[in-house]
């Protein structure tokens, strides 16, 4: 991402087309990142977030209304579906998911322009979300930042969607089973102790004692709660 311009994440897993969106974003003066799968997708947020992601439906691996949704447990980043089908009942879908709009292929450089400067300008509109706190804890939800006594935490993406999920629940006790499909996807629930490991790890960073907690509760049998601001 080029610093002092508009950046777009574009994520499809054909060449081709990857090429031709950069190409026509980059001559609109945005500066275009690519990759090819949702996964990466994820994994690149956990780093950086652009101003808008372009998302293909159909990819390998996790397809581009799960990542979609994954994405919205812990980022307000605007989301253009890219889709070849078009029907009015994938559109639904990807607006349920939590997309801003949607593209359908094969689209002419002015229409892909077009849509990606109307979500940017609706989303310089809204309103920023707010950001949780808890004592000494604030979690910046847009900006996708940490902070535990103004000092910010390093936390993966898993970590950030874990408790970005929990904050925004919070006053609510979350299932082991609520968490692992929010934050993993459906074909992790039972996956108790993937939960566990990562929770641990987000208790360390946040200096957060299971015995005494001040962030997270855990309710013995039942999940895992935050306090209410």
């Amino acid at each position: 991402m080029v610093p002092g311009k508009e950046s777009v994440l574009v994520v499809d897993d054909d060449e081709h087309m990857l090429r031709l969106m950069r190409r026509v974003l980059e001559l609109e003066g945005y500066s275009v990142a690519t990759l090819t799968n949702g996964d990466s997708a994820l994994a690149t947020l956990d780093q950086t977030a652009p101003d808008l992601i372009l998302l293909d439906v159909m990819m390998q691996g996790a397809d581009g209304f799960t990542i979609c949704r994954r994405i919205r447990e812990f980022s307000r980043i605007p989301i253009i579906m890219v889709t070849a089908k078009g029907n009015n009942e994938e559109k639904v879908e990807g607006l349920t998911a939590g997309a801003d709009d949607y593209v359908t292929k094969p689209f002419s450089a002015h229409e892909l322009s077009a849509r990606v400067r109307a979500v940017l300008r609706r989303s310089l509109r809204e309103r920023p979300e707010p950001t949780f706190h808890c004592l000494d804890l604030a979690v910046d939800f847009a900006r996708h930042r940490v902070e535990v006594g103004q000092q910010e935490l390093k936390l993966t993406a898993t970590e950030f969607r874990l408790l970005a999920h929990l904050a925004r629940n919070a006053g609510n006790v979350l299932t082991p089973d609520q968490l692992l499909e929010t934050v993993w996807g459906v074909g992790y629930m039972g996956e108790a102790n993937l939960l566990q490991v990562n929770m641990t790890r987000l208790r360390r960073k946040l200096a957060d004692n299971p015995k005494a907690p001040r962030y997270i509760f855990t309710k013995h049998g039942v999940g895992y709660t935050m306090p209410r601001e």
